[in-house]
């Protein structure tokens, strides 16, 4: 096995960072249970401190089952404007070490670190320097992951959490990756876990067993993706300052549903959508609404308004508009269903949008 040894990754994840920054910022909240939400029947989970975790409480979450889970939890309303000020400090530190920093949200990021600004000898040096820089300066703690490609180190920082580190040497990698469970491969989640599990595939070394051809047979494109990250091979790159080009959240269900009985559905996934927007300054024109019917066959429905949405009450008023368009018998049942937002644009470019709507 050949890995791209010449590469070194970080993978930098903030600790529950929304609620870790609730309790920096008032003391009163150290070492309670910590619950970042809008308090309400329709409300999710944006972020909950370890504390509130113990309790089993988790990002996405209904907040009404969180507050079931975790009646003593505080419940406080995101504050997206004070997270991104604290993002940008942290990309501050980032910044010290490599150029090459491409963020995937307020709380995480790759950095390659195969060269680096301040000369430290070794990739875990520099995830070690920058968790101890971000303890010092901002009073909060992040978990790194050290590796040879973007898709072990993903999977190393989250290994030691919170605030721990954790290397993977790419003499190691076979060792560490093949008693894996196979849901730890990014993009399989409950239905693909499942189609794996009926082939025999419980781990990734079991995974690995299989030949290139039979895979793509299974699951087409996906299937080359699985038997390269099944090797531990993950050729992509870091790319700084990537564009977002959409936000979604999606759900698949345990037992298929009545179109007509979607909305609660559709509600709670367009707030999580509007949360994970928030942290975007770029600015989403067009609302998506995904759905996958009972034998698999995909859906999706789209609007550009006049001008783009401008609260999470908007975007779900669009998102349910978007069910009505869906043009099938209301007996039909989905197996899942996706809210998203795409098309994003500066934010002056798309103040200017609608003259060319109009």
């Amino acid at each position: 096995m050949v890995y791209m040894a010449c590469r070194k990754i970080v993978h930098i994840d903030m600790d529950a960072f929304y609620a870790s920054v609730e309790q920096r910022d008032n003391p009163e909240l150290r070492d309670k249970p910590v619950v970042v939400a809008w308090r309400g029947n329709r409300s999710v989970v944006c972020a909950a401190s370890y504390e509130a975790r113990k309790f089993g409480v988790r990002s996405a979450m209904p907040a009404v089952r969180a507050e079931r889970l975790c009646p003593n939890a505080v419940f406080l309303p995101p504050d997206f404007p004070r997270y991104r000020a604290v993002s940008g400090r942290v990309r501050e530190i980032f910044k010290r070490h490599t150029d090459l920093v491409e963020p995937l949200s307020l709380d995480e990021a790759y950095l390659d670190v195969t060269e680096n600004k301040t000369d430290l000898p070794t990739a875990t040096q520099v995830a070690r320097t920058i968790r101890a820089e971000i303890r010092t300066e901002l009073q909060l703690t992040a978990s790194a992951g050290v590796a040879p490609n973007k898709f072990l180190a993903k999977i190393a920082s989250d290994w030691k959490k919170p605030d721990g580190l954790f290397v993977i040497q790419p003499e190691e990698v076979d060792s560490f990756l093949l008693p894996l469970p196979v849901g730890r491969v990014p993009g399989v989640g409950k239905v693909t876990e499942e189609k794996l599990r009926i082939l025999g595939v419980q781990t990734i070394g079991e995974l690995r067993r299989f030949e290139l051809s039979v895979l793509e047979k299974r699951f087409g494109r996906y299937g080359a993706r699985l038997y390269d990250l099944a090797r531990g091979i993950d050729d992509s790159r870091v790319v700084p300052d990537r564009p977002t080009q959409s936000i979604s959240s999606e759900d698949t269900f345990e037992q298929d549903v009545r179109l007509p009985e979607l909305e609660p559905m559709i509600r709670r996934l367009a707030e999580h959508t509007w949360s994970a927007s928030r942290n975007e300054s770029r600015v989403a024109r067009t609302v998506v609404l995904k759905l996958k019917t009972s034998d698999f066959k995909i859906l999706t429905r789209s609007h550009t308004p006049n001008s783009p949405p401008s609260s999470c009450e908007e975007l779900t008023n669009i998102a349910l508009s978007l069910r009505e368009r869906i043009g099938l018998h209301s007996d039909e049942r989905f197996r899942l269903v996706g809210v998203g937002l795409s098309n994003f644009r500066d934010a002056d470019d798309a103040s200017a949008q609608p003259k060319l709507f109009a």
